[in-house]
């Protein structure tokens, strides 16, 4: 790793600091999480070692450490998988161990069983626990029935405190970074339309620009994805959580409308990019709308960039909402004009009629979405 690498590394892990002090976000809520992990260990050792002197303390603070998750839920759900993987490899273990009495001939037979046990599906991605279970009781000393239970009972309190920590202290919501994702993806689909907007206003036909357009509008359907999966973490984040209890009902469904929205615009967008795409072929340039009709489509599509852009910002802010629902209106009304433009055409070519009735349908569909949404 060269000098120029470290440097940057270091600016950024400094930048990130400076953004957790000084407001909220993605940085502060990791540095929260690891400050409440230290701190779930530091009280399951201060109890279960210093106090209590317990025979295998170390057990508790390493189960409390992995279980302040992510969401309340989460530590919940895993902390019970967990404490059933440790159970099964301990309780395989001891009894594989006194029944042998040979360490090396009982870790052969137990390790196999366990590491098939621990794919079982109720344990999920706690499964390995099982295995590691088996060897602290295989590898830490003679095996016995006192020592097996004071682990099984370390890791259990390691686990209520790790909960609780999580639970109590400032249980982590991501409403905050679904809320970003979705503005991310609304700006970019604003950004795709408004620049193909301005192509076909111009009567520019050129295939790399449209092929730079395409693919923005396939990257803009990732995007959607992540808002998905950010939609879905949050609701998690909402569940068991103290602090937000009834918060999710309320806040779900304009999250849930806002990401139905987006998969519209981005199957709206990929579609218009990819027509604009196939008509700037040369061998097809006859075969394009007539520049008119390109221009009252390029309005359409600046009209459903703005609109996109107020439904973004109506969805978390309802001051806005008579402007959104001024601006769907006037899309409305400008697609039955382009329906009109349609019929009226004089063109024969079935090729023209084609492009620019793909482009209208894609336009229908994303324009009775919004509607609906709006109303």
């Amino acid at each position: 790793m060269n000098r120029r690498t470290l440097r940057r590394d270091g600016t950024a892990a400094v930048t990130a600091l400076r953004r957790a002090w000084a407001e909220p976000g993605r940085e502060r809520d990791l540095a929260v999480q690891a400050l409440k992990a230290a701190l779930a260990a530091w009280v399951a050792w201060a109890v279960s070692g210093w106090w209590l002197h317990a025979p295998v303390a170390f057990v508790a603070p390493w189960v409390a450490v992995v279980l302040v998750e992510s969401t309340v839920y989460r530590s919940i759900a895993r902390g019970l998988q967990q404490l059933a993987a440790i159970a099964v490899g301990t309780v395989v273990a001891t009894a594989m161990g006194l029944l042998l009495r040979d360490t090396m001939t009982a870790m052969a037979l137990v390790m196999p069983v366990v590491m098939l046990l621990g794919h079982w599906r109720r344990l999920g991605s706690q499964g390995i626990y099982a295995a590691t279970g088996a060897l602290f009781v295989l590898t830490s000393g003679p095996v016995a029935l006192s020592t097996s239970a004071a682990r099984l009972g370390e890791g259990l309190f390691g686990a209520v405190v790790g909960i609780a920590v999580n639970a109590l202290i400032r249980p982590p919501v991501y409403l905050r970074d679904t809320r970003a994702v979705l503005r991310d993806a609304t700006d970019e689909a604003h950004d795709i339309l408004r620049a193909v907007a301005d192509g076909l206003a111009e009567g520019r036909w050129d295939a790399e620009e449209a092929g730079a357009w395409h693919e923005r509008a396939l990257r803009l359907r990732r995007l959607v994805e992540q808002a998905h999966s950010s939609l879905e973490r949050s609701r998690e984040s909402l569940r068991v959580n103290l602090r937000h209890r009834g918060r999710a009902a309320s806040a779900g469904k304009g999250y849930d409308d806002a990401v139905l929205v987006l998969d519209y615009a981005s199957v709206h967008t990929t579609g218009v990019t990819r027509t604009v795409l196939e008509a700037t072929a040369e061998e097809r340039a006859e075969h394009r709308p007539h520049p008119e009709l390109s221009r009252r489509y390029a309005r359409f599509l600046n009209q459903t960039a703005r609109a996109l852009h107020l439904y973004s910002n109506s969805r978390f802010d309802h001051a806005r909402d008579d402007e959104l629902r001024e601006a769907v209106s006037e899309l409305r009304d400008t697609l039955q004009e382009l329906r009109r433009d349609l019929a009226r055409s004089t063109t024969d070519d079935p090729d023209e009629v084609a492009t620019y009735g793909t482009l209208l349908a894609q336009a229908h569909r994303l324009a009775d979405r919004l509607v609906a949404s709006a109303t």
